[in-house]
């Protein structure tokens, strides 16, 4: 990887790690520093960095400044029973262009990805998930992704890429390497019926914040992501301040936390990403400290994962198959590590989309099939493979 792409961590914030217990998350992991040099990646499973990119950020200017706020609080927090090595490889700075810092970030994920390492993104705008997203055209495989996000974020086809216009540019330029998008927490209010109209006519998934704040009804949906975005206006302004477009509806601090130690555990997620940070807004670095722990957790989770999918084996898992009366039997699968179940739909070997056939589901969906309710997401899934 090219260094040249990253600058290392602010002195202060090494400086004051000497203040901090040596059992603290900043002591524990290898840090990019002027002193210790660009960290050695071998036996690596998660690197956070930086983007301070907030030009394509709409109506957020500043979202990829002082990121330094976010690691002061980090590395305070001590770290779990956690068995990963963890790198800060620092920031990606500001290119000339936008371009050049989508390219810098591009790279620089590509290359963990390829490595087997996971990428933790903080700042900058949400443009920087499409970036994200690109970076999986070397692995030549199709991805799901999940959003954390009040607004769908497809914005217009034509215009250039934005913090809220990234969608579309993901759906639509090629390659086009997305199988599913999941949308976790929107609010009506801020998206056009058109724009719901379309990702029902797409089967993508999407779950209201109502919905979403029954967080056993999503945790499937970041079972199933490779990619997942979070962007912090998503959380409520009193819980998270640091966004200029913040609402007064949201997530609960404590409820963004789970849903990160969802993203964690999930044994498909290789990328996490955390957008549009505004320290400009952000009251006695309240929102720093969510970022944080928000981390944490996705790294606990990470650290609790039990790889039962994809299947290690099938006397894992205990198999029900469902006979419907005007279709095909329905199979599911429980497993016997974790207790999550899956549902399958049967498709020829040759499938481009083979990867995606078992479909993380709920104990709900299997009850709802045995009744004679096919699953929706069984059925979405099920009319983009065919």
């Amino acid at each position: 990887m090219n260094h040249d792409f990253l600058t290392p961590i602010e002195d202060s914030v090494i400086a004051q790690l000497d203040e901090q217990s040596p059992d603290c998350l900043g002591r524990n992991i290898q840090i990019y520093s002027k002193k210790e040099g660009f960290p050695i990646l071998e036996n690596v499973q998660i690197a956070i960095f930086g983007v301070k990119e907030d030009r394509n950020s709409q109506d957020n200017f500043g979202c990829g400044e002082d990121l330094y706020l976010i690691r002061h609080k980090l590395y305070e927090l001590f770290p779990g029973n956690w068995h990963s090595n963890i790198v800060d490889i620092g920031n990606v700075e500001k290119g000339n262009q936008v371009s050049d810092t989508y390219y810098a970030v591009k790279e620089i994920t590509a290359f963990l990805l390829k490595k087997n390492i996971i990428p933790i993104i903080i700042g900058g705008g949400q443009d920087i998930t499409y970036i994200n997203y690109r970076a999986y055209d070397a692995l030549e495989q199709s991805v799901n992704l999940t959003a954390v996000d009040s607004r769908f974020d497809l914005g217009s086809l034509e215009g250039e890429l934005t913090s809220q216009s990234y969608l579309s540019k993901i759906i639509m330029q090629e390659p086009n390497n997305l199988f599913n998008y999941c949308n976790v927490g929107y609010q009506t209010y801020f998206n056009s019926q058109e724009e719901i109209n379309l990702l029902e006519s797409l089967f993508f998934d999407s779950y209201r914040l109502g919905e979403a704040k029954e967080l056993e009804n999503i945790e499937p949906a970041f079972r199933d992501a490779d990619i997942v975005s979070i962007d912090i206006g998503a959380i409520r302004q009193s819980d998270a301040p640091a966004n200029k477009n913040a609402s007064p509806n949201g997530f609960y601090g404590e409820e963004i936390c789970a849903i990160s130690r969802y993203a964690g555990i999930s044994d498909k997620v290789s990328s996490f990403g955390i957008y549009e940070y505004n320290a400009k807004y952000d009251k006695n670095h309240q929102t720093a400290h969510l970022i944080a722990q928000i981390i944490w957790y996705f790294i606990e989770g990470f650290n609790y994962r039990v790889k039962d999918y994809p299947f290690s084996g099938k006397e894992n898992y205990q198999r029900f198959t469902v006979l419907l009366e005007e279709d095909e039997p329905l199979t599911f699968y429980k497993s016997n590590k974790s207790g999550r179940w899956w549902m399958e739909i049967n498709i020829l070997s040759n499938n481009k989309y083979k990867r995606h056939a078992l479909i993380p589901c709920t104990y709900k969906d299997y009850v709802a099939a045995t009744k004679q309710l096919i699953p929706e997401k069984w059925y979405r899934a099920m009319k983009k493979m065919l």
